[in-house]
């Protein structure tokens, strides 16, 4: 992808794009300060015709105003970088990241895009932009800041994240039955699984061991994992599994925990050690 030269000129953004982008980042609850939106206007030589209007539709009216003038959308670029360069940023990254996906959405139809850095630049146009994949694109950038395991970063798939989060979380966590499956050579499922694989058992000695097993503390340990397992698959995977999506309403929020701590399992399981 090349970057968009502010200097030489873009096309046009039509009504619609420029509306979108103005409630983006006038957005009464998310979006800038009357105060902020004029300073940037300033910064970005665009004059503020309609500075007593609300937000969205004073950062409008200039817009508009300027490309009508210059026939081009340079000023709408210049406007975005300096609202969203990420050094601002870099201690509510939630922010920027949230405005960058939104934005994002309306250039696509331009064959712009903003990069992680801040800077717009040129991209294949689109006709139509999946919401199910900018979701997913933002699920998984989020994951990544979290570390998790590469194992759970497999199933932040558009197809998986068409309607909301359900079935992302639903697949990830039959992962860990499989892969629970694969090192113990063991054929059941659910709370039965995991009791076969991790239980100490009358022997004190299970078939995957997460520790060396030598002292109370480890034994411990080993027996709180086990008890882990039982309530992700208890309390996440089988209600999932079994209820309607309308009954199990799941936002970005509830399905970033799950799937991080889905991701503490996979390392455990990683590091477990076959005894028997």
């Amino acid at each position: 992808m090349l970057n968009v030269k502010v200097n030489k000129p873009i096309d046009c953004f039509s009504s619609h794009q420029i509306e979108a982008i103005c409630r983006s980042i006038a957005d009464t609850y998310s979006g800038l300060t009357g105060t902020e939106i004029g300073h940037i206007l300033e910064q970005s030589h665009i004059p503020d015709v309609d500075p007593l209007l609300t937000k969205w539709k004073r950062l409008y009216n200039a817009f508009i105003t300027e490309q009508n003038i210059k026939q081009y959308g340079n000023h709408i670029v210049s406007f975005l970088h300096n609202t969203l360069n990420p050094a601002k940023y870099v201690n509510n990254k939630a922010f920027f990241e949230t405005k960058r996906l939104e934005i994002n959405k309306v250039l696509a139809f331009s064959g712009l895009t903003m990069r992680e850095d801040g800077k717009i630049a040129r991209t294949k146009p689109a006709t139509t932009i999946s919401e199910a994949e900018l979701r997913a694109d933002n699920l998984r950038d989020k994951l990544k800041d979290r570390s998790v395991h590469p194992d759970v970063l497999e199933f932040c798939k558009a197809e998986l994240l068409n309607d909301n989060y359900f079935h992302a979380v639903l697949e990830a966590s039959k992962s860990v039955a499989t892969k629970i499956r694969t090192m113990s050579a063991l054929t059941s499922d659910g709370a039965t699984l995991i009791q076969e694989a991790f239980s100490l058992g009358k022997d004190g000695k299970p078939i995957l061991a997460i520790n060396e097993l030598q002292t109370d503390t480890e034994k411990g340990e080993q027996k709180g994992f086990v008890n882990l397992l039982l309530g992700l698959f208890g309390t996440f995977r089988n209600p999932v599994a079994h209820a309607e999506k309308i009954i199990w309403e799941m936002n970005e929020d509830d399905a970033l925990d799950i799937l991080s701590l889905i991701s503490l399992v996979h390392r455990k399981i990683d590091k477990a050690k076959k005894v028997i």
